[in-house]
């Protein structure tokens, strides 16, 4: 019998995911808007976040969180990581007793400093807790192009059970049973994502994106350590392969922010026009947190977060990381 999918969620990443499990589960995707619903029903679109995609035929959409969920076997969470908490408690009372539940959000909770997955055992406890994460750009694996992601929960038989709802014929999924490693490189990507688009903003060649890139890597490898993930996990899709496509495709939303960031715009202003959300705009403060909790260095973490709080100029920004002291590469801290 196939397993029914409940996602929440109407966004770009939680409408490719529904789209990409109506072709093996029978799915229902919420989401706030009328509009965004009517669309996904009559014309298989959503054009507000996809335009021109088309979308799996079977998908339906709903306004209602109850008619989303209440008799699905597998809970998929598509929102923003700010609203997960209160999404989830909405639809609490209508989840089936010991339901999967897996997440597709990428940040951290502000107020907590928690991951998602967190919030759910703590929300919905006895229900299996997992994320989807690796280095998937929502436009591109709607257009068909070929992907690959990760499905990570820490009871690897539910995870091996769930590749055959997620996986599609161009997008291969693996597990992974380190769910703090995988959710840490996908949230913290995000913030060295807005480091990459200060510099393209302002000019930087490659060598300093891909050194960007690298000692990012190496700075969210340590905090995410130190935290409990596994080094690996970190040089693999849900760490190095993520980073990657964030920092240099143009249709990540990190990158664009930090490109207009450096090409002088306020964070205000560039929050205001857009109409999806950068998580590594508020997660940069999150894991400024975490850091001095863990007494880990994150110079390129901190001038974003100066850029985006204090404001700093993206000038000052690598300024300040000329000024660092750099000692051997190989040293973990």
């Amino acid at each position: 019998m196939k397993l029914r999918i409940g996602l929440l969620g109407g966004g770009s990443w939680g409408t490719t995911v529904a789209s990409m499990v109506a072709r093996n589960s029978p799915t229902i995707m919420w989401a706030r808007s009328t509009e965004i619903v009517t669309d996904i029903n009559t014309q298989h679109r959503n054009e507000k976040y996809l335009p021109g995609a088309n979308l799996t035929n079977s998908l339906k959409a709903t306004t209602s969180i109850k008619e989303a969920i209440q008799d699905a076997d597998v809970i998929v969470m598509g929102v923003p990581s700010q609203s997960f908490r209160q999404v989830l408690l909405d639809a609490k009372p209508h989840i089936r007793p010991w339901v999967p539940i897996v997440s597709l959000s990428k940040g951290l909770e502000q107020e907590t400093q928690m991951r998602m997955t967190e919030i759910i055992e703590e929300v919905m406890p006895g229900h299996p807790a997992g994320v989807l994460t690796g280095p998937n750009l929502a436009r591109e694996i709607m257009a068909g192009q070929a992907a690959a992601g990760v499905i990570a929960m820490v009871d690897d038989t539910i995870a091996v059970a769930l590749q055959s709802v997620f996986r599609t014929g161009l997008f291969r999924l693996y597990t992974n049973d380190d769910v703090i490693g995988c959710e840490i490189g996908g949230a913290l990507k995000n913030v060295i994502a807005i480091a990459v688009g200060m510099g393209d903003g302002v000019g930087a060649g490659d060598n300093t994106r891909a050194a960007v890139i690298t000692r990012g890597l190496a700075e969210l490898t340590r905090l995410g350590v130190a935290m409990g993930g596994k080094p690996l996990t970190f040089a693999g899709l849900a760490g190095m392969g993520d980073l990657v496509a964030t920092c240099i495709s143009p249709l990540s939303r990190n990158r664009y922010v930090g490109t207009q960031l450096g090409q002088g715009r306020k964070i205000d202003e560039i929050i205001k026009e857009m109409s999806m959300v950068a998580e590594g705009v508020k997660t940069c403060s999150v894991v400024m947190d975490l850091a001095r909790q863990y007494d880990i260095e994150m110079p390129i973490t901190h001038e974003v977060y100066k850029v985006i709080n204090e404001g700093n100029t993206v000038k000052d920004a690598f300024r300040g990381l000329i000024q660092q002291q750099s000692g051997s590469e190989s040293d973990p801290g």
